[in-house]
């Protein structure tokens, strides 16, 4: 009798269980469900509320303007509308020497007063140049004091004053506007640095100084304006090159969809190719390892040995010995022979395997609007990233300026304290650090709000981790239900209930959000404590022991393997959730006790999956790769006239290709979905079915032909 016969799947792990009682009625996803993890979706809809008041509470209190305009010593915004610095939307630095570092510029705590100008200065100019040409003529005076804090007629006041106040700076020279902010221009001429074609000049204090110390002073920001031209070249070339690009990307949607359609032709000979390719190497390499070692048998110096020559830097004085090419012969036999018993003994999973494969494939013919579900993540995904950034830009920009005092010299026991810049120069604080100022720093608070800004963005990060995790749980859950409906129609494609991906994608929203906000907030855990623990890394990173870091390493190696063992059971999970309709941890309890008595089909099947896949985005990828870097390099005159003059031809190229690659891997992970839900099934399908009339099996005919088995039907015929 087959009702007697038991299926080799029981064999694999008789540790996990039994298989559980079936519904003899079943055939399909159960279509009368319950709401499953109530509790969790409660919470989850609670949490996303609190989001959105978190939002609202940002987008109140926060400024995003702070970020877009710079901001000068007194707080206030350069170039903004409505307000005395309207028309001046560039920061100038009265002493950039004084800056050590371009990070201090760029975060505006360089210690010297920044004002807001409409232009930067053109010209060399010292306050003490300008106090003797003013007598001759004003126009002098007019062009520097647009560079002063405050308006004077004549430039009364002497030297030491008003670098004491800091109303004028003691010099200006050339300089240009880069990220809203006026810096040195800095040329190369006869291969010396130089600035407004000078390579030293008057610092307006009596001091001469060079290119070269203006340069350390600003170190990197050159740079920064090389990177600007070549920012303006890289947009030449896009927009010489994009209606091509488009074109690449349109090719390689093609051709992913034709490599998942043509798999249930391809699959068993490109395994089987690159199995004997792998075979082969090695069998080279074998025959290499036995021709080298043969070689230096004979030679004189074939005594020599490891203990001989000891230790040595030079690792290619170990291929001189005899005993590394007969050991490296040695191991290269010993895989060669693992790999032939590993094909011998498992031929037939792997047989198996490519028929799912194939059958994948078919499915995924029969139910093409899968493919368009990538787009559909895309855009939740984009929503939940965006909106994380707003909030965490709000949060950041919360509060009124706070404003620190900042020595020049470094020496000034009330440095970094906070201090208003109003009558600062009349304060003990001035008085007992002479040449300290009260700078503008960054905007806080001490209302309960400002308090917790930390803890919101904490929020922030891991509400958002959570809608990540639960928008790629839906979409795993969705397709799931889709390629489960088509698996389990007895006779395909007429018994395919219509729109299967719509079905299944409304079951999981109202069904199931629970489930997958609790199986996404596991994750969330996991990525939380792995971001603050990388956190924790960089933040005390010149502290730590060789005891810390290898405790560090050991936490980080532990944390990134429950995250991929947690994402694996999740995704199975979600399976067997949108075929029975059970709540995540019943789900997941069934999975996991599924795959244990299976557990070395999951290896075979994981392994052949991962490589068809792989290969076939090497393959998309290479090929538009290809194609593109001919055109663009114009190696294609003959066939089609491209883009012609390109400034860096790998621009547009590394464009299409890592394109390529994003498109080709939306589509197999369609793909790899496709086969995790079709392996589940077809486990499924061999523990609850016999092949009799009451209970048939639901897997295709090669299928059943490999497995050994006939529906009673076909037996009959």
């Amino acid at each position: 009798m087959r009702g007697d016969q038991r299926s080799d799947t029981h064999l694999e792990g008789e540790k996990y269980g039994t298989p559980r009682s079936y519904d003899p009625h079943f055939r399909g996803p159960v279509v009368n469900r319950s709401c499953t993890d109530v509790l969790c979706c409660m919470i989850f809809i609670l949490f996303i509320m609190a989001y959105i008041l978190l939002g609202l509470a940002a987008w109140v209190n926060g400024d995003p303007r702070r970020v877009a305009y710079p901001t000068d010593s007194q707080g206030y915004f350069c170039g903004q509308k409505g307000t005395p610095n309207e028309n001046k939307s560039i920061l100038f630095y009265f002493n950039l020497l004084t800056c050590t570092s371009p990070s201090v510029v760029v975060n505006l705590q360089c210690p010297t007063t920044q004002i807001c100008v409409s232009k930067c200065p053109e010209r060399f100019l010292t306050y003490m140049e300008i106090q003797f040409k003013y007598k001759n003529d004003s126009e002098y005076w007019t062009y520097y004091s647009q560079f002063c804090r405050t308006t004077f007629l004549k430039p009364a006041e002497t030297l030491s004053q008003v670098l004491l106040d800091n109303d004028c700076p003691s010099a200006i020279y050339p300089s240009k506007p880069f990220l809203q902010r006026c810096f040195p221009d800095f040329s190369t001429k006869n291969g010396t640095l130089t600035v407004g074609n000078k390579t030293v000049f008057d610092d307006g204090s009596g001091k001469t100084r060079n290119a070269a110390e203006l340069r350390r002073a600003a170190n990197g920001i050159n740079k920064a304006l090389d990177a600007r031209a070549i920012g303006v070249k890289v947009f030449e070339d896009y927009a010489m090159t994009w209606y091509w690009i488009l074109i690449g990307l349109t090719i390689a949607m093609f051709l992913s969809w034709m490599f998942v359609m043509l798999l249930r032709f391809t699959a068993g000979l490109l395994f089987w190719i690159f199995t004997f390719g792998v075979i082969g190497i090695i069998a080279y390499g074998i025959w290499r390892c036995y021709l080298e070692y043969s070689r230096l048998q004979e030679q004189p110096s074939s005594r020599l040995n490891a203990y001989t020559i000891g230790i040595q830097t030079d690792i290619s004085m170990y291929f001189r010995l005899k005993q590394t090419w007969f050991a490296l012969m040695i191991i290269l036999c010993l895989l060669e022979l693992f790999i032939i018993l590993m094909l011998i003994f498992l031929r037939n999973r792997i047989r198996i395997s490519i028929a799912l494969l194939k059958e994948g494939s078919k499915a995924i013919g029969y139910l093409p609007s899968t493919l368009i579900y990538p787009a559909l993540t895309f855009f939740f995904l984009s929503v939940c990233i965006s909106y994380w950034a707003v909030v965490a830009l709000y949060l950041a920009t919360s509060g009124a300026p706070i404003y620190k005092v900042i020595a020049p010299q470094g020496h000034c026991e009330h440095e970094n304290k906070t201090c208003d810049p109003v009558g600062f120069n009349t304060t003990e604080v001035a008085k007992a650090c002479p040449g300290a100022q009260c700078h503008f720093a960054f905007y806080g608070g001490k209302s309960l709000y400002h308090q917790y800004i930390t803890t919101f963005q904490l929020l922030n990060l891991f509400v958002f981790l959570w809608l990540i995790n639960f928008v790629i749980a839906l979409g795993q859950c969705a397709l799931a239900g889709a390629f489960a409906s088509y698996y389990w129609a007895l006779k395909k494609p007429d018994d395919i209930p219509p729109y299967p991906l719509f079905t299944a994608f409304g079951r999981a929203i109202r069904y199931h959000t629970g489930s997958l906000a609790f199986g996404s907030l596991i994750l969330a855990i996991i990525q939380m404590f792995r971001l603050i623990l990388e956190y924790l890394d960089k933040r005390l990173q010149e502290a730590q022991s060789n005891i810390s870091k290898f405790l560090k390493c050991c936490l980080r190696c532990c944390f990134w393997c429950l995250e991929k063992a947690v994402k694996f059971l999740n995704r199975n999970a979600y399976v067997m959730m949108a075929i029975y309709g059970k709540n995540f941890c019943k789900s997941a309890r069934d999975a996991f006790n599924l795959l244990m008595r299976n557990i070395l089909k999951i290896a075979v099947m994981d392994r052949v999956t991962d490589f068809v896949l792989i290969l076939g985005k090497i393959l998309v990828a290479g090929c538009i790769g290809v194609l593109a870097f001919l055109l663009f390099t114009e190696r294609l005159p003959v066939i089609i006239e491209g883009p012609t003059s390109l400034n860096y031809y790998w621009v547009p190229l590394l464009t299409v290709i890592i394109g390529s690659y994003i498109i080709a891997h939306g589509f197999f992970s369609v793909y790899a979905m496709c086969i995790e839900t079709i392996f589940i099934c077809f486990l499924e399908d061999l523990e609850r079915n016999d092949g009799s009339a009451e209970k048939p099996y639901y897997m295709s005919q090669s299928l059943m032909k490999i497995m050994n088995k006939r529906n009673a039907e076909t037996k009959k015929q």
